[in-house]
């Protein structure tokens, strides 16, 4: 039992890491970005051709596959992203979407359909026991990781000048550039930071998750079920539905493995019957 549960925070960690970004640029930008998911797949890959093309270390491949994946998404930020900003939803969607394709076809094309592996180090592999509960080192590097960088994001959107700067940038950006903010800037920034995250969160699951061309498509509905379930107001609100998804995920699929697809779906049901606006939200924005 004690196993699962911590399985299941695993699991729930890394879909918040995954999911985050996605969080930002939908709720505190109200940008539909549904090619999250290829940002993430790029950080897989990434960690794949540093690792088993040049012998990379794993270690130092994840800051590598967060810059190279916030580079892309600055430059599509610059080039793409924004001239869509004030654009309509389904604008934004099919846009996005278009760009999941793209980017699938790409990862085909150059790496192949077949599933990717990597050799995490050996510290990472197996597991322990502590008080009776089995530990996977490697569970246990993406739940230490994944407090670390959630903490860290906290902290950064509520109490650093470039949160109280993005909020305001997005609450009402005529304002913003009438105090001096460079409203362009920050949602550069904010992107970047966004497709980063992401990207450390493919690189980081490659292993849990499996990496192929196909993974932006499968996991875009977790990623969407993560924002809408926890709101898409705050950082807080994925957490803490990132892990009550990814605990019922990986419970239900071992206590009933007939329907244990279906519980994440249905604890999302439930969540939204009660919070039809998510577990946190927050007024105003844009």
């Amino acid at each position: 039992m004690l196993t699962i549960l911590f399985d299941g925070i695993a699991y729930g960690m890394l879909l918040f890491i995954l999911a985050c970004g996605l969080s930002i640029t939908l709720g505190l930008m109200n940008f539909v970005n549904l090619a999250h998911g290829a940002f993430a797949m790029a950080g897989g890959y990434v960690t794949v051709i540093l690792m088993n093309r040049y012998g990379i270390s794993f270690y130092l491949c994840l800051p590598a596959a967060f810059l190279v994946t916030a580079l892309i998404g600055a430059a599509l930020e610059v080039t793409l992203y924004r001239r869509l900003y004030r654009a309509s939803h389904l604008d934004q969607v099919l846009f996005s979407i278009g760009l999941v394709f793209m980017a699938i076809a790409a990862a085909d094309y150059f790496m192949g359909g077949q599933q990717q592996l990597i050799n995490l180090p050996a510290e990472l592999r197996g597991r322990f026991d502590l008080f009776g509960v089995g530990i996977g080192r490697s569970r246990l590097f993406v739940i230490v990781i994944c407090a670390l960088l959630a903490v860290a994001l906290q902290l950064a959107l509520t109490r650093t000048r470039f949160g109280s700067q993005l909020r305001a940038a997005v609450d009402d950006g005529r304002v913003a550039r009438g105090l001096g903010i460079n409203v362009s800037t920050i949602f550069v920034l904010t992107f970047a930071l966004g497709s980063g995250l992401a990207g450390l969160g493919g690189a980081i699951g490659a292993d849990m998750l499996g990496l192929d061309p196909n993974f932006p498509l499968k996991f875009l509905i977790y990623f969407m079920i993560v924002v809408t379930v926890g709101g898409t107001s705050s950082i807080t609100g994925p957490f803490v539905a990132a892990l009550l998804l990814g605990i019922a995920d990986v419970g239900g699929k071992y206590y009933l493995p007939q329907a244990g697809a279906f519980i994440i779906y249905a604890v999302m049901i439930l969540v939204l019957i009660v919070r039809p606006n998510g577990l946190f939200t927050r007024e105003g924005g844009r």
